[in-house]
């Protein structure tokens, strides 16, 4: 749909959205032949997608495996191939870093490698977030310019950290130096363009120094750099489709993608059932809710399909404290799939399943990747759920005469 159309079919009102992202809940079967969803004990999921509309997404286009921004700014209702978001940005935003036109950030891993610099753990043994403050602490005191540039390191959670380089007049189009892969050493950051060419060559030099103040580590010896980006341009959601959002989410890259299309970022603890009180106690200030969930995504990524398993049966057994706040439409979906047997994001399609006062009876009998895709919405695109949600709360006048 056109831009400029949609905006005049916007019908702003009182009713409420929440949007719940359980990251990457999408899977494949394991040696039993079932999925994740398909193993969990969920009774108040499966309740709901036999009472309302099911179907799937596709988070980007067929065949292409999403990271974490093109796929949650798909469920935001964006074209993600409209707006390349580095995970530097996104990270620095979460963590309210403070950048300008002339800032570049970089998404890192603490990692392990070898004599040979060949990388054998990327993420260092997923290190504690205290250990994290130690290793930035020490980058800190070593690594303070390059070239001229201000160097500054934040810590993240776990193995994540954020490397932000001052003063940086060209562009930031350089390849990551993460291999995602163990068995190889880092690459050689490289520019993209002309433009980019001051970026690559301090990034590299960066790196070199962040090596030789981590030598004596005996596991986070090395970082791996991903993202390497500026703030892009983007329309924020008040100005997409006139609401009032907020998230509540735990880790910084999600309240990054947040802030970057306006959403208010509200304060929560790191439990599932912190994030609920944190739901419960701002119903009334704003009108969009995006709810995140990030452990179904980690346990994907370790391959740990039976702990997959436990988060989202945690999460539907705290589900009904979530449906006593009568939203007038919820969505909960993934913004990816995880597959605990690829220990990777993949290309698969995600659920959907959409809980509104006109919603349609599904076919489904449970909420799983394949008795979701029997409902009435059948398979769309991840970026054509925001125009169901408003539709669904009466926010969209009808088209033409």
């Amino acid at each position: 749909m056109k831009e400029v159309l949609f905006r005049e079919l916007l019908n702003p009102n009182e009713s409420k959205l929440l949007l719940i992202v359980l990251d990457g809940v999408g899977g494949l079967p394991d040696k039993s032949g079932m999925t994740e969803l398909e193993t969990a004990f969920k009774p108040n999921l499966d309740k709901l997608a036999k009472e309302n509309e099911t179907g799937d997404m596709i988070p980007v286009d067929i065949g292409i495996t999403p990271g974490s921004g093109p796929g949650h700014l798909g469920v935001f209702g964006y074209e993600p191939s409209d707006y390349p978001i580095g995970r530097g940005i996104l990270e620095a935003l979460g963590l309210n870093i403070n950048v300008d036109k002339e800032t570049v950030t970089v998404r890192c891993n603490f990692a392990t490698m070898d004599v040979n610099h060949v990388i054998i753990d990327r993420r260092a043994g997923r290190i504690s977030s205290e250990e994290n403050q130690r290793l930035v602490e020490k980058l800190k005191e070593r690594i303070k310019n390059a070239d001229g540039k201000k160097i500054e390191f934040y810590a993240g959670k776990e193995h994540r950290f954020v490397l932000v380089i001052r003063g940086v007049k060209g562009n930031a189009d350089v390849n990551d130096t993460d291999p995602q892969e163990i068995g190889k050493k880092p690459i050689e950051a490289k520019p993209n363009n002309e433009s980019s060419k001051e970026c690559a060559e301090i990034i590299n030099k960066v790196y070199a120094m962040i090596v030789e103040a981590l030598k004596d580590e005996p596991k986070a010896n090395t970082a791996l750099f991903r993202g390497i980006s500026k703030m892009p341009d983007i329309p924020t959601m008040e100005e997409k489709y006139m609401l009032n959002p907020c998230c509540i989410a735990t880790y910084p890259m999600y309240k990054g993608l947040a802030t970057l299309v306006g959403m208010k970022i509200l304060k929560t603890g790191e439990t599932i059932e912190d994030q609920i009180e944190t739901l419960k106690d701002n119903y009334e200030k704003y009108d969009f809710f995006f709810f995140h969930v990030k452990k179904t995504d980690s346990y994907g990524e370790d391959g740990d399909f039976a702990k997959k398993v436990k988060v989202i049966e945690n999460f539907d057994s705290l589900l009904p404290k979530i449906l006593d706040l009568k939203f007038d439409v919820i969505a909960i979906t993934a913004d990816h799939s995880t597959p605990s047997v690829m220990m990777s994001h993949s290309h698969h399609p995600v659920p959907l399943l959409l809980i509104g006062k006109h919603s349609r009876k599904s076919d489904a009998e449970k909420f799983t990747e394949r008795e979701c895709l029997k409902g009435a919405i059948k398979r769309i695109y991840s970026k054509q759920l925001m125009p169901l949600m408003l539709a669904s709360s009466g926010r969209l006048k009808k088209f033409g005469a």
